[in-house]
């Protein structure tokens, strides 16, 4: 119950009692006052050494005079002083019992102990001697202490105190006593006389004889409560500051809020945010009852069982709730169970009835979170160990700590708003799902970035004439709504030039000019705006099985060959889009069917600590490929992006490549004389027949007649007709080197032609033209399917 010193432990008599009535401690003092030894009565009953009837002993401290049986049977009345020490481990809590034997020996004139306290002093002082027993005490001490000096004369400090914090300022006495030098100790606690705890300054100066010999220790007690609880207020600021707001995430942040205020403030912390309304922002003016969702909790005890709402739970508060209140009057309310301020909303919630009476809550605080103007949600600060209710200071720095993280949750409000409004705009830019071509198989992913959000990736797969198909992947600078809106921007235009079948090298050069318009408009006056972005972009043809390929500032897509080792393209070096008058240029590479490529932005690979070893994980998940390209897909992106996600948003497309048999392909060198068209489409009725197309035969047969004849009567010799069908599409294909691009035109009724385009627009699919090295090619494509 105290530190053990080499005193006289006879000087004061003490006992020891639990909370069942069993005297479980006896010390030599007590024998010497009562006669009993230790062994006549450890064990046994306490009441049996009590003459009237044992005391009804309440709270953490009692004092009184009691009238106890001396072992001859004499009644020996006693004042006494009894701590009472609450179990820590399930077992009975015990009080501790003492009295002075003695007033710690006579005064004399000269007796330096016997003038050190100033009893008029404002300041608390007490006097111990050379055995650390009590000697004197001025009124200001004996105010703080609760009891009177002639009480407490001859016990030392753990005993009159019977508190950790008493025992310990006991060693400090003791250090002074033995070393002569003075001490300052600092506490914080609740002394006898007081009913809340203060802050106290203890400072220890020993006491000296003439002969300069240490005859005792002086303590005199200072409050330094207000100090003490503005430089704590301070500092649960900073903290503040510092612990909330640590990441743009809602939940997160109230959480921290919570985290802050236990157990500084509160025993238990809960936050309620209001839902959004149709605009996305919390209603303005509030009437019971209040809907709230629960966005965080924290308590003083593991598993916060004193919560009643779930995380992410919402719940319904009635008038009367802290909550409801709080949030209709727009200010702090603070309630007290015992007054009875919470007894309609009690009454009404049950089950928080029954673990308000549980826990023994006793005082709760409404802060309403607002910022900006707007109003969030409620925290709710709950005491129930805490003993002291809430007091205004404690209102203006709750209100304080809840200010700053209502902004740091307002930010990330606004944040989650515009994050879930540029990822809805991302998603309806990029591709639903990847078309099913003839030309190659395809799996993609995007991933935003886990801190900064929707950026400017994108990718695509367009299919063009001649089933070959165009893949396409690029990176806005930037990240946010205005990424989204020019990633959608620079995809269109990607798929209109694509369209119009320009080569990869032209197609960069256009969508550059693009850019540079954009980052005009984009700017003020005299000076450009900061859009810029990366591209790379590639055209695979089934039929030669060749992939032409063009980059501006992009990374090289990864290819893997069948049975070969994956190892990027080489590419040769293009500028960003938006430098503006620089030239791209392209490089052809001729691909075996099945062979793979990676195409993907840069932020995949600088998640890695360095871009080499970005390169080298995705060659190495590449090379693990197997037959399906979505579980590879998956593969990479488990093996190059951390855990929470990567730091920039990620798209990644892999492309298997396909080749069409030659036995799908049939050309014919057309002769100039027009009238040398008809054994051509004898010759192609006879190919359809082969291929088990003939029920295609009469539409071919006229579309071709249309095409063959204008490009003979327009174009440029020498002229060349090609027929491709797969599955499910048959393209018939006539080049010439003329450059003159044709044109539908709307015949005149008495006009003997100019209906051919028309004709053949109506009946195809579609129907184009392209630009060649040569010249042109005139293209259309029929349907095959049995619904066409």
């Amino acid at each position: 119950m105290s530190p053990e010193y080499p005193f006289d432990e006879a000087a004061t008599a003490r006992a020891v009692v639990d909370d069942v009535g069993t005297l479980v401690g006896w010390n030599e003092g007590a024998r010497a006052l009562l006669g009993w030894t230790a062994a006549e009565v450890v064990g046994r009953p306490a009441g049996n050494l009590l003459a009237d009837g044992a005391p009804v002993l309440t709270g953490a401290r009692w004092d009184g005079t009691v009238a106890l049986r001396h072992r001859d049977g004499r009644a020996v009345p006693m004042w006494v002083l009894a701590h009472h020490h609450p179990s820590r481990d399930g077992t009975p809590g015990q009080w501790l019992v003492v009295t002075p034997l003695s007033g710690g020996g006579p005064d004399s004139p000269d007796d330096p102990l016997a003038t050190a306290a100033l009893v008029q002093s404002p300041c608390a002082v007490a006097v111990y001697d050379d055995r650390l027993r009590l000697r004197r005490i001025n009124d200001a001490m004996a105010e703080v202490i609760g009891l009177p000096e002639e009480r407490v004369r001859g016990l030392r400090v753990s005993e009159i105190g019977g508190k950790p914090q008493s025992a310990e300022l006991e060693r400090h006495l003791l250090r002074v006593l033995t070393s002569g030098r003075a001490e300052d100790v600092q506490t914080y606690m609740r002394t006898g006389g007081e009913e809340r705890a203060h802050a106290w300054l203890a400072r220890m100066a020993p006491i000296t004889d003439g002969a300069g010999r240490v005859r005792g220790v002086c303590l005199a007690a200072h409050d330094f409560t207000e100090n003490y609880l503005a430089r704590e207020r301070l500092q649960l600021v900073n903290e503040a500051s510092v612990r909330i707001g640590s990441t743009l995430d809602v939940t997160r942040t109230a959480q921290e809020l919570a985290a802050v205020c236990v157990p500084a403030l509160a025993d238990f912390v809960s936050v309620d945010l209001l839902d959004p309304q149709d605009g996305g922002e919390p209603p303005a003016r509030f009437t019971p009852p209040v809907s709230l969702r629960r966005a965080a909790h924290h308590s003083i005890n593991p598993g916060s069982p004193e919560a009643v709402a779930k995380p992410g739970e919402a719940q319904h508060y009635p008038a009367g709730s802290p909550q409801a209140d709080s949030l209709v009057a727009g200010r702090t309310i603070v309630g007290s169970v015992p007054s009875g301020a919470l007894d309609a909303w009690l009454s009404w919630d049950t089950a928080r009835a029954e673990r308000v009476r549980e826990l023994g809550v006793h005082s709760t605080m409404s802060v309403p979170i607002q910022a900006r103007g707007v109003t969030l949600g409620v925290a709710v600060l709950t005491r129930f160990r805490r003993p002291d209710p809430f007091t205004p200071d404690d209102v203006l720095l709750a209100e304080e700590v809840t200010a700053r993280a209502a902004v740091c949750i307002d930010n990330a409000r606004l944040y989650s708003r515009e994050r879930d409004t540029a990822l809805a705009l991302q998603r309806s830019l990029l591709p639903r799902s990847l078309p099913r071509t003839a030309a190659v198989d395809a799996a993609s992913r995007y991933l935003p970035a886990a801190r900064a959000g929707v950026g400017g990736d994108w990718f695509d797969v367009i299919p063009l004439s001649g089933l070959r198909v165009a893949m396409v992947v690029g990176d806005v600078v930037g990240h946010g709504v205005q990424a989204s809106a020019t990633m959608g921007r620079l995809r269109t235009a990607v798929r209109t030039l694509a369209d119009i079948d320009l080569a990869p090298d032209e197609l960069l050069t256009h969508l550059d000019d693009l850019v540079v318009r954009l980052s005009e408009e984009a700017g003020g006056e005299g000076s450009p705006g900061e859009v810029g972005a990366s591209c790379l972009y590639a055209v695979y043809d089934p039929v030669s099985r060749r992939c032409t390929l063009a980059g501006a500032d992009h990374p090289p897509p990864v290819l893997l060959r069948p049975g070969g080792v994956p190892h990027p393209v080489e590419l040769p070096a293009g500028p960003a889009l938006g430098v503006g008058g620089l030239p791209f240029e392209s490089t052809e590479l001729e691909l075996a069917e099945g062979s793979v490529l990676a195409f993907y932005t840069d932020g995949l690979i600088e998640s890695q600590r360095d871009a080499d070893a970005g390169h080298r994980l995705l060659s190495e998940s590449l090379k693990a490929y197997s037959d399906s390209l979505d579980e590879t897909c998956d593969r990479i992106l488990h093996a190059l992006l951390p855990p929470g996600g990567a730091s920039d948003d990620v798209a990644l497309l892999l492309a298997r490549t396909r080749g069409l048999p030659a036995s799908q392909v049939s050309t014919w060198h057309i002769p100039a004389d027009p009238s040398l068209v008809a054994p051509i489409r004898k010759q192609v009725v006879e190919q359809l027949a082969a291929w088990e197309l003939s029920e295609a035969s009469f539409t071919t047969e006229l579309v071709v007649s249309e095409l063959v004849t204008n490009a003979i009567r327009y174009g440029a010799h020498p002229i060349r007709l090609r027929l491709i069908h797969d599955a499910t599409t048959l393209i018939c294909e006539v080049s010439d080197t003329s450059h003159t691009a044709p044109h539908l035109r709307r015949a005149k009724t008495w006009d003997e032609g100019g209906r051919g385009l028309l004709l053949v627009a109506q009946l195809t699919q579609r129907w184009g033209s392209r630009h060649t090295p040569e010249g042109k090619t005139i293209w259309a494509e029929l349907s095959l399917s049995e619904e066409e």
